[in-house]
């Protein structure tokens, strides 16, 4: 049991996408995962106030399940198959992080400073959660999908704005972690 508690490598797990992404092509979907968020606001009624959520969103059911299957594994992977709740990352990268003031580098999954019950009395640390919010989901919808729909469905589709897209995240990717967040942190 013990190769389940390990990452897998990318010819175990980069096939595995493959094949469900050969599946989903092959049923005529896509995959995303902002796009479940437009389903779950239809669901709630968003569609009385804007017509972007004026569809069917029975048709898009299966989405919902990719989330469900997304949490519970996230659940399964987290608490019962994870000896290591640190990730395993460039002692470089941890030494850099240490200078800007993570000192959970390299200990955590995620850094306690940005992600720990004390950021929603840390008025800097609250401010970067919702400003990256908006980001995220301003960009998701501008995009027309997220990293996951364009990245991984439409790069396998072949599609232009997709490559644009990525191409984009890239590049602000770079931009964040090189200029942007030294200067924040």
């Amino acid at each position: 049991m013990n190769w389940i508690y390990e990452p897998w490598p990318w010819y175990i797990g980069g096939p595995m996408i493959t094949f469900i992404m050969f599946l989903l092509i092959m049923v005529g979907k896509r995959f995303g995962m902002s796009s479940n968020l437009r389903t779950i606001c239809t669901m709630c009624g968003a569609g009385k106030k804007t017509d972007f959520f004026r569809f069917d969103w029975k048709s898009q059911r299966w989405g919902l399940v990719v989330i469900i299957g997304a949490v519970i594994g996230g659940y399964i992977g987290s608490h019962f198959l994870s000896n290591d709740l640190a990730v395993a990352i460039n002692p470089d990268t941890i030494e850099n992080l240490n200078t800007l003031g993570f000192e959970s580098a390299g200990k955590t999954y995620l850094p306690t400073e940005l992600f720990g019950n004390a950021v929603f009395f840390d008025i800097k640390g609250l401010a970067i959660l919702i400003i990256g919010g908006i980001f995220v989901g301003f960009g998701a919808r501008y995009a027309n999908g997220c990293t996951s729909g364009h990245a991984i469905s439409g790069l396998s589709n072949l599609q232009l704005p997709s490559l644009i897209a990525v191409i984009g995240f890239f590049a602000g990717g770079l931009l964040m972690i090189h200029v942007l967040f030294p200067l924040i942190f």
